[in-house]
């Protein structure tokens, strides 16, 4: 996508095949807030301030795909990317958040010899009383040293949600790798973020 009218057909097409605001935000690597404005916008309307990200060159090819998540960890592990990387044993479990942190993290399990547990976001859940949830089919993560594996850091909302409930659950978060990250955030809740990129708005 290259313009701002293709994203406005990307998110009205997808809306219109069911998706709600969250998962139209999801696929399109912008706030919720952005997503709305696509669907509703009136000409002449002030441009949310927000940041489009399109790497389905790399998502769409699973041997790119493979590299960038293992380069991701990589740079975690290796201290550069966080704080988290330098302590002893690391971590012993990946979460992937649903959607887009699930195939990154299924790569970083296999390669590393690591459980992985998954994660879906509140944003995803139905009805009122949304929460989220971990899927009872992957690994539990009780007394685990977890790193949290997604594409992307919009707001930061998400990821400490993430924090929040692996905490809760008993479990020890020690990093979160990401691919990008839109806030330019060094930690969520004491938690270290490592971003391969970071998007700065000038």
């Amino acid at each position: 996508m290259t313009s701002l009218t293709d994203l406005v057909e990307r998110a009205k097409s997808l809306h219109a095949d069911n998706h709600g605001p969250s998962q139209i935000a999801d696929e399109l690597n912008l706030s919720t807030e952005t997503v709305t404005w696509l669907l509703t916008q009136e000409k002449g309307g002030e441009t949310p301030k927000d940041v489009h990200i399109d790497w389905t060159s790399v998502s769409c090819n699973a041997d790119l795909l493979k590299d960038l998540s293992l380069m991701m960890l990589k740079y975690y592990l290796s201290g550069d990317g966080g704080q988290g990387g330098r302590e002893a044993g690391g971590p012993d479990l990946v979460v992937g958040i649903a959607l887009s942190g699930v195939p990154m993290a299924t790569i970083i399990a296999v390669e590393h010899a690591l459980r992985i547990a998954i994660y879906h976001p509140a944003k995803h859940s139905a009805g009122d009383a949304r929460a989220g949830s971990l899927s009872g089919t992957f690994a539990p993560v009780a007394g685990r040293r977890c790193v949290i594996i997604d594409d992307v850091i919009t707001s930061g909302k998400t990821m400490k949600e993430v924090v929040d409930y692996l905490r809760c659950h008993g479990a020890d978060p020690v990093g979160i790798c990401v691919l990008f990250d839109k806030r330019g955030i060094s930690d969520v809740d004491g938690v270290p973020v490592s971003s391969l990129f970071r998007i700065s708005r000038l």
